[in-house]
């Protein structure tokens, strides 16, 4: 199918493309496309206006600032997962990353734009949840900066205004912690049908503290705190894990569809939890 008519703006300045926003009713930011375009191609969408923000670049770099890693919204899978202080400093969301569909996806699509679109089903949401991680957002009155916990609003939707943009993330590092994604499916490059994020500090066999974050059990990314509360204290043993992991199901709400009901969902999240926990405590 043919997309419907619109205008198009390649924007080459973060200004540029707020003014743009600011002047339609009906617009829509493209970054690398690959969720927008098939939404267009099959007209469940028919914005007037689209504005590529593909050229603007000040939103490519990724910066090590010591303590955390300050990552453009346009930077591709690809750069991330190539950049050596994301390899050394932001395991977890390296490891999220590599799960993303294929090489040919994760050489357009990009970070900002998949935690835009906020598919509870996709899989850099729940990363950026446990690692704490900030979203920086820009907008005609200035620039703010959201915590990730208060990013994702409900299914698709997120605290970015229709004429803002998210233009950088800040991860933090956690030095000292193991971290592990976890991803079932039943083919390959497939949605997750559950996936566990889990950062991990353990010292001397025991868990002090944990992070857990789950994707496709919700309309949103979510974390488990009934889970993490539960781990601290615990031995990094599957016995000592076990009874904490049944938890994960606490205030979740999983779909179901073709891929299993909320029940089976439900099951898989005990079980990824608790191999994503002893993969992070053990290294």
């Amino acid at each position: 199918m043919i997309p419907a008519k619109f205008d198009y703006l390649a924007a080459t300045s973060v200004e540029e493309a707020l003014a743009a926003l600011a002047q339609s009713d009906d617009a829509k930011v493209i970054a690398g496309g690959q969720s927008l375009l098939p939404v267009l191609r099959m007209r469940l969408n028919a914005p007037e206006l689209i504005v590529d923000i593909g050229g603007i670049d000040t939103l490519k770099s990724i910066v090590d600032e010591g303590d955390s890693v300050l990552i453009g919204a346009m930077v591709p899978y690809h750069q991330i997962l190539a950049d050596p202080s994301v390899q050394t400093g932001l395991g977890l969301l390296h490891k999220a990353i590599t799960e993303v569909a294929d090489p040919q996806i994760r050489h357009r699509g990009t970070l900002g734009g998949a935690l835009v679109h906020a598919d509870p089903a996709g899989d850099c949401g729940a990363p950026i949840l446990a690692l704490d991680a900030e979203l920086v957002i820009a907008g005609q009155g200035g620039v703010r900066t959201l915590a990730a916990a208060d990013f994702f609003e409900d299914l698709f939707t997120t605290a970015v205004g229709e004429d803002e943009l998210l233009t950088h993330i800040r991860v933090p590092k956690l030095d000292g912690w193991g971290s592990h994604y976890e991803k079932f499916v039943r083919v390959a490059h497939q949605w997750p049908i559950v996936a566990v994020a889990a950062a991990v500090k353990a010292e001397g066999g025991t868990i002090g503290e944990a992070r857990i974050g789950l994707v496709n059990m919700g309309s949103t990314a979510l974390r488990a705190p009934a889970v993490e509360q539960a781990l601290a204290g615990q031995p990094a043993t599957e016995d000592g894990v076990r009874e904490a992991c049944e938890l994960v199901g606490e205030g979740t709400n999983p779909p179901s569809d073709l891929n299993g009901d909320a029940d089976y969902r439900r099951h898989l999240a005990k079980v990824l939890t608790r191999r994503a926990v002893l993969a992070a405590a053990g290294g």
